[in-house]
């Protein structure tokens, strides 16, 4: 982008920002000055999650842990269990991890720079140059979802996705703006607002007069991807076993992995051919239903059963009203209240 207007872009954006900007949790007031362990929270709990589902769970954190220290010292199993809801669970392990390495190593200081910031745990490219630059007006760009979507039908890039966001990190990385924080946040807030993947609002754009898809109107076109490949589908059995004292059995999945250290019904070995799960036990009783999971890269189909027991190590015993004390992805709840429904019609 050429400097005279980048300048201009510049100027625009934070004109428009100073008027429009969203008041959210996180965010300082203006004159205020950010709180670098909101920033960080927030950015970690934003990763391939929305704004609007974060905000509910960014009060309930801060409530319960207040400051960086305080998070520092949680027990894990407390963080995955309100983290539960949220998904990527593997983000709550990286975020322990991370808030722990800054308390013993940066006496609870968050770093300023990007290159600090990526050497922690869950902090990859994106979110260091985010943290630095909303903390601390570190002069960078972040470049995600909606600033690649802003900039790149700012210049009519008709790069597909996902190679278009490396090329505008790549574009933009020169740039250093002032009040990079603010700067930031206005391009996110005009991507979110103005800028939309559909149904945009050009006549609202105060960048319009700049925009080089909106002057060949091809704007609704910009960003595209190029097809996506099918998502396999696995499948699995989950086994509701609840023995006389009512205490139903749980069991607890691998520390790496899907759902690493979430808590759920046991299940069989998630498999890519229905013909490769284990054959049906004649005291097996099949719900008549299946549940539909989606992940990022696959679907899952689950079979639940209610058993009399269960063979599998390290299972535990639970009582229900006691479920919610521990980490129970969506995913699981799903399965346990269709047993439940199915218990309650007999």
């Amino acid at each position: 982008m050429e400097k005279s207007k980048f300048q201009s872009v510049h100027s625009l954006l934070l004109q428009w920002y100073d008027a429009h900007q969203r008041q959210l949790p996180w965010r300082a007031i203006p004159g205020e000055q950010p709180n670098p362990y909101y920033v960080l929270l927030s950015e970690v709990m934003l990763q391939q999650t929305t704004v609007a589902t974060v905000i509910d769970y960014f009060n309930r954190f801060i409530g319960r842990w207040p400051t960086l220290k305080d998070l520092a010292a949680a027990n894990q199993e407390e963080l995955y269990h309100q983290w539960q809801g949220l998904g990527y669970y593997s983000r709550a392990r990286n975020l322990h991890a991370c808030v722990a390495t800054i308390a013993q190593e940066h006496a609870c200081t968050i770093p300023h720079t990007p290159a600090d910031l990526i050497k922690l745990d869950g902090i990859g490219s994106y979110t260091s140059a985010s943290i630095s630059a909303i903390a601390y007006d570190y002069p960078i760009i972040p470049v995600d979802g909606n600033i690649t979507r802003v900039i790149a039908r700012l210049l009519a890039i008709d790069i597909p996705l996902p190679h278009l966001k490396t090329h505008i990190f790549k574009l933009v990385t020169p740039l250093q703006p002032t009040r990079a924080g603010d700067f930031a946040q206005g391009l996110m807030d005009l991507g979110s607002t103005v800028c939309k993947p559909k149904n945009l609002l050009c006549d609202q754009c105060p960048l319009a007069s700049h925009c080089q898809s909106q002057q060949t109107k091809q704007q609704h076109l910009i960003p595209f991807s190029k097809p996506k490949p099918l998502k396999p589908t696995r499948y699995t059995y989950a086994f509701w076993c609840e023995d006389e004292n009512g205490l139903v059995h749980l069991k607890r999945r691998p520390e790496t992995g899907v759902l690493a250290n979430m808590v759920g019904l046991p299940t069989s070995d998630w498999v890519d051919n229905p013909s490769l799960l284990p054959a049906v036990d004649p005291e097996w009783r099949k719900i008549p239903k299946t549940i539909k999971h989606t992940f990022t890269h696959f679907h899952l189909i689950i079979q639940p059963f209610i058993t009399k027991e269960i063979r599998h190590s390290t299972v535990f015993k639970v009582k229900l009203q006691d479920f919610e004390n521990y980490p129970i992805p969506t995913l699981m709840k799903k399965v346990i209240n269709t047993c439940l429904t199915l218990k309650g019609t007999e």
